[in-house]
């Protein structure tokens, strides 16, 4: 079994990035974008006017349009891929049963605020998607390389096997390698965390440290993750596969990860404010580390790392501060 028609709800990188890579394979590819002009513009000149402009879009697959309802009514398989924060706006107007019978797959790596829960915990206690229906896209693999189609790797992930698998299946391409897994808790957890991870890198990049404390602090970093997903939802996983530790490398120190580019300005000094309109994109670590923050209080893990990022950005610690305090803990 393989998706023929598929809805991807988002303008942003990585929902452009996601329509091209299912260009390849997928007959019809249902496309939600939240302006007129910006459907407009996509049909006149083939591709996305605000985000990796560079791709060229087949539209005789690809459908653009702001007509959420539709899009998902015309699709068998919905992937998500706004950023979380947004979400449960962007989704408020749709009647409670929309996604029945339909494959939903999460590329969102955060939380959805005031709710604290991952994606597909709200997709299931806000439209009664079944577990079973709800799956997860995951790195490592960042936007900007898809769009030059350079060699990446993607994880999907859903409780039913042959749901991650007929998705896998139209995401395989030239330059992208797939794989599968059962674990949804897990690489979604983990995909929220590496991001704020990578902010603690940034940060730590702004403020002047070091590759070699980058290591130590990737290092522990991981550890942390596996500390958390072990407690939220304990199986059997190795969080040395790629996606876990591979998701988390290439967040943490890579050019293209917009959470490391905040944090390295929250270590130079900007506040979060003025980081974020200079950005002009979201970075998932800000809203996360607040919502992991709350869920810790049931598990209360020991997460230095997300600790110390959330005392600089939400009590405005010093960073210098918790940066060197946090030197101290970790090894």
């Amino acid at each position: 079994m393989s998706f023929k028609s598929v809805a991807v709800i988002g303008g942003g990188s990585w929902a452009t990035a996601l329509v091209k890579i299912l260009s390849n394979n997928v007959s019809e590819i249902h496309w939600w974008l939240r302006s007129e002009d910006s459907v407009t513009f996509v049909n006149r000149y083939h591709h996305n006017p605000n985000y990796l402009s560079d791709v060229s879009l087949d539209l005789s697959i690809v459908k653009p349009s702001t007509d959420l309802e539709q899009i998902i009514a015309s699709s068998e398989c919905v992937v998500l891929a706004i950023p979380a924060a947004f979400l449960k706006n962007a989704l408020s107007s749709l009647p409670t049963a929309i996604f029945k019978n339909k494959k939903v797959f999460s590329a969102i790596k955060g939380i959805v605020p005031e709710h604290n829960l991952i994606v597909g915990e709200y997709m299931h206690s806000h439209f009664h998607v079944p577990f079973e229906q709800i799956g997860v896209i995951t790195g490592p693999c960042h936007a900007e390389e898809v769009a030059l189609e350079k060699l990446s790797y993607l994880t999907v992930a859903s409780p039913t096997i042959s749901n991650a698998s007929a998705l896998a299946e139209v995401l395989n391409c030239r330059y992208i390698k797939t794989s599968i897994s059962d674990d949804i808790y897990g690489t979604e957890y983990a995909a929220v965390l590496k991001n704020v991870m990578a902010i603690a890198s940034g940060i730590c990049n702004g403020l002047g440290f070091g590759d070699n404390f980058q290591a130590v602090l990737i290092s522990n970093g991981i550890r942390e993750i596996k500390r958390f997903v072990d407690a939220v939802h304990p199986i059997k996983r190795d969080i040395n596969d790629s996606a876990y530790l591979g998701d988390l490398l290439v967040t943490a120190y890579s050019q293209f990860s917009r959470n490391r580019t905040f944090g390295a300005m929250i270590g130079k000094g900007y506040s979060v404010k003025s980081a974020q309109l200079e950005m002009n994109m979201v970075a998932e670590g800000y809203y996360a580390v607040a919502c992991i923050h709350e869920i810790n209080k049931k598990f209360k893990v020991e997460m230095p790392i997300c600790e110390a990022v959330y005392n600089i950005l939400y009590e405005k610690n010093s960073p210098r501060l918790e940066i060197n305090k946090l030197a101290d803990a970790v090894n």
